[in-house]
């Protein structure tokens, strides 16, 4: 059952309906949903739509179809209202408790100072994310407060949504750089690597890539309009002229390209290679040495799945790099696929971490398993603290050049 601009209720096959769930990210997504349901039916209708079918075409622009409006609205279908809560309740029940186990004063260390931060912004996009499909489920209850939803939020989820991919891209490279100072370069450990120059990073990082997203914010207005044959309003989305300068909107884009995908793919992807050969070359001892080469392990994997989730986005950002709103319905239905694989990234990471990181593993059940499991999961607190020094710089470290413990300079310990 819908009400359709507040008219009386009409009843519509499953097919039909599912046709109107879309959630309308930019104009054209609220022709594509009209001119659809036109196509299959405009008797459903009647004339009323058929003329906001008319008026919208005109309106946006758009007169001939690029011949993908149905993979579009699968993709949007099978990702907005079936992956995308999935993904967000998991990612972040997940990202809540690594927050809850790193903030633990035994875990303290420069590296779950930047693991820390990322939590923090995946966080973010997760809240975004599974706001976007309500808007969606609410659009197949309530249309017309499904539209006014979507109208008011979409400029602000824009905004969040780039910067907190910009955010996490910088916070993996810092935790790319700490960890080949540690595989590569021991003497500087101590120097580099400390805890507060992270918190100064991870702080800096989420100022800078916040502010310079701004734009973004900008990019679209909400604008009332209203049907003189339905007698209804609804909400509608317009680039801002500051977007309609060619010369801003292209130098701007082009920017956050490097800022967002290509400079973070191609650090990411040289330190990561050094960071393996590096482990290549030391000596990996039978206990502690393997614990320190562990966590080492745990932060090629962070790495290496956020370069294999961010490169399809950066594809479709240098290639097709012209937003949201103006793309065909080719470029928006890859684009889903894209954007939810940018959605596991920031939901993963809890399960990286359980899998890799005995400490991280060992502290979660302590905080969370021994009221429920009992005296098997009893852990000194002592025995936490000192299994969570793997990887933290100590004062008393004394870096012995030419021993056993060094291959060519290089640390077996971390």
């Amino acid at each position: 059952m819908f009400c359709l601009g507040g008219s009386k209720p009409r009843t519509v096959d499953t097919s039909r309906k599912t046709l109107l769930y879309i959630l309308n990210r930019s104009r054209s997504d609220l022709t594509l949903d009209l001119m659809t349901v036109s196509r299959e039916g405009s008797e459903v209708f009647g004339a009323e739509m058929q003329e906001l079918v008319n008026q919208s075409v005109v309106y946006s622009g758009i007169r001939e179809s690029d011949g993908y409006e149905d993979f579009y609205v699968q993709a949007r279908f099978v990702t907005g209202l079936i992956c995308y809560p999935i993904v967000c309740v998991f990612g972040l029940v997940g990202n809540v408790l690594s927050i809850i186990v790193m903030c633990q004063k035994q875990m303290t260390s420069s590296t779950n100072v930047y693991l820390l931060a990322l939590a923090i912004s995946d966080c973010i996009k997760l809240i975004s994310d599974f706001l976007y499909f309500m808007v969606i489920l609410l659009l197949e209850i309530d249309f017309p407060r499904g539209n006014m939803a979507f109208g008011f939020l979409y400029p602000y989820a824009h905004y969040i949504f780039n910067s907190s991919l910009c955010i996490s891209a910088w916070l993996t490279v810092s935790v790319a750089v700490e960890r080949y100072i540690y595989v590569c370069h021991p003497t500087k450990v101590k120097h580099y690597c400390g805890i507060s120059r992270a918190r100064t990073i991870s702080t800096s990082v989420f100022l800078i890539m916040s502010i310079l997203a701004i734009p973004y914010a900008m990019r679209y207005r909400t604008v009332e309009q209203f049907n003189n044959t339905t007698s209804h309003h609804y909400y509608d989305l317009q680039v801002s002229d500051l977007w309609m300068n060619e010369t801003f909107s292209t130098t701007y884009t082009w920017l956050q390209n490097f800022l967002r995908s290509i400079i973070p793919l191609c650090i990411l992807i040289v330190l990561n290679t050094c960071i393996i050969y590096g482990m290549r070359r030391c000596r990996i001892g039978r206990s502690k040495s393997s614990r320190r080469h562990r966590i080492t392990v745990m932060l090629i994997v962070v790495i290496i799945v956020f370069l294999v989730c961010i490169t399809p986005d950066a594809i479709m950002s240098t290639f097709f790099g012209i937003g949201y709103y103006e793309e065909k319905f080719l470029q928006r239905g890859v684009r889903e696929i894209t954007d939810l694989l940018l959605l596991v990234n920031s939901a993963c990471n809890f399960v990286i971490y359980c899998i890799f990181n005995t400490i991280f593993w060992r502290n979660f059940v302590y905080l969370f398993c021994r009221p429920c499991c009992g005296p098997t999961v009893q852990m000194e607190e002592s025995q936490i603290r000192r299994l969570s020094l793997v990887g933290r710089p100590r004062p008393s470290l004394h870096v012995r050049i030419g021993s056993r413990k060094f291959k060519d300079g290089l640390l077996s310990e971390v």
